[in-house]
């Protein structure tokens, strides 16, 4: 317990240097409810968030694909502070070293990289869930990075990387954007898809394996 306790605090304060607030201001925090699945338990071992996030500022990760990196901007300002609060505390655990991305979708309506199961498609999540940070206003341009989700309420670790643009439903949150490392995504689209999801030819697993080796908070 002592050790779970331990990361997390770890964590936390992790999040905190990436984006110090000026020492004669409060911080400003939201917070968050990070529930446990026990019918879906963590794939790998990780202690869930502190039940609270940073609203101000910015954090970047790195993505460390077998294409080459792709670093994103999550913003701690934007609609889903909870969202990049728990991906912060998942990099810092390593969940996403060693993980693949099992979609890829290319076609008029879709074009995304989903990542964060460590099993296949949807399977094999941290073990807890969270609540979309949505209004219903997101769009999905070229470079968005978003919550994937099975439907209300089931965020974890899973998400997505716009290679084109997404034409779907504000149902999912946007965490930020892709600022270094589009041309990686590119490469993947160009290899192919297999397909192997119902939603058509355009739609399933990449053709050459989509890897992330290591992910990790900076450049």
């Amino acid at each position: 317990m002592k050790l779970r306790w331990g990361l997390a605090v770890l964590s936390v304060l992790g999040a905190l240097v990436a984006a110090p607030a000026p020492a004669s201001a409060s911080v400003p925090l939201v917070r968050c409810t990070f529930t446990p699945t026990p019918s879906n338990p963590a794939a790998r071992p990780v202690v869930r968030p502190l039940p609270f996030a940073l609203t101000r500022g910015t954090v970047d990760v790195t993505f460390r694909f077998n294409y080459g990196p792709v670093t994103v901007r999550l913003n701690r300002a934007g609609a889903a502070p909870c969202a990049v609060h728990n991906m912060v505390s998942l990099v810092s655990q390593r969940f996403y070293d060693r993980s693949q991305c099992w979609r890829l979708s290319n076609s008029a309506r879709l074009g995304v990289l989903q990542c964060g199961d460590i099993y296949e498609v949807e399977k094999g999540g941290p073990g807890y869930k969270f609540p979309d940070e949505v209004s219903g206003t997101e769009t999905y341009p070229r470079g968005t990075i978003a919550m994937g989700n099975q439907g209300p309420g089931t965020n974890g670790s899973e998400f997505f990387i716009v290679h084109s643009f997404a034409n779907i439903p504000a149902n999912y949150s946007v965490m930020g954007k892709v600022i270094r490392g589009m041309d990686a995504l590119d490469r993947m689209v160009a290899d192919g898809i297999i397909p192997t999801d119902p939603n058509g030819p355009l739609d399933g697993a990449p053709a050459h394996p989509v890897k992330i080796r290591k992910a990790s908070l900076g450049w």
